[in-house]
């Protein structure tokens, strides 16, 4: 079982097994051995430092987002020299941990290092669900085994559920030992731990599900399976279809040879993506994606250069790589003056550290569009001298190069945005410009070298609701100004007077508050003013702890630009994963009609009607759940979930059911809870089930959770993944429920 998914031969893994000391480096003196060790379970990685009295750790390997090979990590540039470029590798890990920089003795052992645990990784996340939770159960038997004699003695068997999140008293668990003693020796050995493990992972309401169609022998044929596909699971199939699933799902060949499908095969293709409760045709790009580019809904970032708080915090290149690798598609740069005329990115007026402008544009140029090839926008949030703008306009023309959108697409002045497609691999810059881009094309139009941008502005600028601006002029260089094409930044008066006198490229930036308040008392003013134009919502200054607002209301208000922290875990982020997780992940959703039509009466708030008004019931019933990891790490705490299903959409729809909390059981909780929904307007519903551990003293944790549209639901039997607070997948963990949409009478 242990490295049967990469292969027991592979010379990588085995290199990884045998370990090998390599430097990490944490300074440009501060470079100490460590040992590093793939553990025989090949899911843990064993960390020795040289020094006896320092203790060892371990990480799992499915904590590891990247492994990159050579100088790449900011600290790996800053801190060792270039001949050491070939043996360095830097371990990227999911949220918020910091990387791990290191050093091999020779460039052949740094390729084995990243080879290996590439392999690793990958086999890992490509686990099926059955291989995902076998070598889970499997980890966690090897654990309890304390003498490692093979042989689960009753206080072992004990551990080892304490290890799998169940809570079991002692009478049970001791008639559950006995039914499997077979030999009655004491322990389990051998086929006695296999009738445990077929105990343990039994699911009842799968037999049931099965049990209904399985008419043929006790087996499901195609016909059969066809039945539950049609009318359980509402899929649009045919019989050559089911024979198709039959042959890729059933494990056993005499079944398979004779076109039936069993329990076990029946499970496999319930845990395939392909049957899961997220309608796969979504996960492609299957939008529109020729329209002008303020008709989609963008995935935004704020302080993008931010790891944690805005007030004293890291700042770091390592953070644009997270948030583009994330599908983000608009980015913050905060430049200030640095020394030797080089700008720097930093929170003005606050304690965070400083990393050079030029750094933060290779980085994003590297990852820009590793994740999606749609435009990245570069938001400038400019307080540089006229000197240091050049060297800024400087960079980023020699980094990005013909990449830079720095005049516009096509013949003439433009009259509207380009679209995703049209600007596919291109960049593009959001700042202050000195004319507008209609005077560039007029012939007479007088070119001034630099020239004063006014107050008023300026008072548009985000620095005024954050730590003090003290700045009420700017000075912009024309090269800066002049790479400025489709979103420049202007001071919003009305939307009024935006309609008279903006151009569409002219762009507004709304702090929360404000934007929330136009969003609640002006909604369909602001929806056609975001048919026109774009729009950029950014949190307010005083979420010093890096904290977010719900992106939902201005969604619904049309704004394109929704920035978030993306470097806190929180409801919010997870629901802006949930929006952007159709069309490819992509970065870009397409706004639904009624907000690209500048006539439009939507309004989300009065919902008078019109196309938008299409009323679904659903109906959800949350059967069970599979392996929910412990939020308590102690060996005896066990959790008692609950789950949560949550609406997000016009104030209407937004809407929460709960089910009982299920005392000391993570590993297969069961619930068999109905609930009921209406959705007013469901092309801007979001479906969240989140999953908690009851608490009746304090706050109810956090255990995983999974946002998706309302549209992009399957129905029937269907089984949901589980995302833990980064936004990572629980590799074993999921919860099974029953969906049905229906048009409401």
């Amino acid at each position: 079982m242990e490295s049967s998914f990469i292969g027991l031969c592979d010379p990588d893994l085995q290199f990884l097994l045998q370990g090998g000391d390599l430097l990490k480096v944490l300074s440009p003196s501060w470079k100490k051995t460590r040992f590093l060790k793939l553990q025989e379970d090949c899911k843990t990685i064993w960390r020795e430092s040289k020094k006896t009295f320092k203790s060892n750790q371990t990480f799992p390997v499915d904590s590891i987002a990247a492994v990159r090979l050579g100088r790449q990590s900011e600290g790996l540039k800053k801190n060792t020299e270039e001949q050491v470029e070939c043996r360095c590798f830097t371990i990227v890990f999911k949220g918020r941990r910091k990387n791990l920089d290191l050093i091999a003795s020779s460039e052949e052992e740094a390729g084995s290092w990243v080879r290996g645990l590439q392999k690793l990784i990958s086999s890992l996340n490509n686990l099926s669900a059955d291989q995902a939770k076998d070598h889970w159960i499997f980890s966690c038997l090897r654990k309890a085994d304390k003498n490692k004699d093979s042989k689960l003695s009753q206080q072992e068997m004990k551990n080892f559920l304490q290890l799998l999140n169940i809570g079991l008293d002692d009478d049970y668990a001791e008639m559950l030992f006995k039914k499997c003693d077979k030999s009655g020796s004491g322990y389990l050995a051998g086929a006695e731990i296999e009738h445990f493990y077929d105990l343990l992972t039994h699911r009842e309401e799968i037999d049931v599900i099965y049990g209904e169609y399985a008419k043929t022998t006790g087996f499901m044929n195609a016909g059969n399976l066809l039945e539950f596909l049609t009318k359980e699971q509402r899929e649009k199939l045919t019989l050559a279809d089911a024979q198709k699933i039959i042959e890729k799902y059933e494990p056993d060949e005499q079944a398979k040879g004779k076109s039936l499908l069993s329990k076990d095969g029946f499970l496999m293709y319930l845990h395939d993506p392909e049957a899961m409760v997220f309608n796969l045709d979504h996960k492609q790009v299957y939008q529109d994606m020729q329209q002008p580019l303020n008709h989609y809904f963008i995935n935004s970032s704020h302080n993008t250069y931010l790891m944690e708080d805005q007030l004293k915090g890291p700042s770091s290149t390592e953070a644009y790589v997270r948030a583009l690798l994330k599908g983000c598609r608009c980015v913050e740069l905060d430049c200030w003056d640095g020394s030797d005329n080089e700008p720097v990115i930093y929170h003005g007026y606050t304690l965070t550290s400083k990393i050079l402008f030029k750094d933060a544009i290779k980085a994003i140029k590297e990852y820009a569009f590793k994740k999606s090839d749609y435009p990245v926008i570069l938001s400038l949030e400019n307080h540089c001298s006229v000197e240091q703008q050049s060297v800024m306009a400087q960079h980023m023309s020699s980094i990005l190069g013909s990449a830079l959108v720095t005049t516009p697409l096509g013949d003439g002045m433009p009259t509207n945005f380009p679209s995703p497609e049209e600007l596919k691999g291109k960049f593009l810059i959001k700042g202050k410009r000195l004319n507008k881009l209609e005077a560039s094309f007029a012939e007479a139009a007088e070119e001034a070298d630099n020239t004063d941008v006014t107050e008023e502005e300026e008072s548009s600028n985000e620095a005024d609701d954050e730590p003090a601006e003290k700045t009420s002029k700017l000075k912009l260089a024309k090269d800066l100004s002049d790479m400025v094409i489709y979103c420049k930044s202007v001071h919003f008066n009305s939307f009024e007077d935006a309609r008279k006198n903006q151009s569409f490229y002219e762009m507004s930036s709304f702090k929360e508050g404000k934007a929330v308040k136009l969003a609640e008392e002006s909604a369909n003013a602001y929806i056609r003013h975001n048919v026109e134009k774009l729009s950029r919502i950014y949190p307010a200054g005083s979420r010093t702890d890096s904290s977010n607002y719900n992106p939902v209301p201005l969604w619904n208000a049309g704004c394109q630009i929704v920035a978030l922290n993306f470097q806190t875990a929180c409801t919010e982020l997870d629901i802006n994963q949930g929006r952007f997780l159709v069309n490819g992940m992509g970065g870009y959703v397409l706004k639904p009609a009624y907000m690209r039509d500048a006539a439009t009466e939507f309004d989300p708030i009065t919902l008078t009607r019109g196309d938008w008004l299409q009323h679904k019931t659903l109906h959800v019933m949350v059967i069970s759940g599979q392996q929910l990891p412990k939020v308590n790490k102690k060996k005896s705490s066990i959790v008692d979930p609950l789950v949560k299903v949550q609406i997000y959409g016009v104030p209407a729809d937004v809407s929460e059911k709960e089910t009982s909390a299920v005392a000391n059981n993570g590993f297969n909780p069961s619930w068999n809870e109905n609930f009921q929904f209406d959705v007013y307007v469901p092309e801007l519903a979001l479906v969240r089930f989140l999953i908690e551990d009851h608490d009746s003293t304090s706050d109810n944790e956090f255990i995983g959770q999974y946002t998706l549209p309302f549209n992009s639901l399957k129905m029937g039997y269907r089984h949901v993944p589980l995302l833990n607070r980064n936004g990572d997948k629980l590799p074993s963990a999921g919860l099974f429920v029953h969906v049905m949409v229906l048009d409401a009478k």
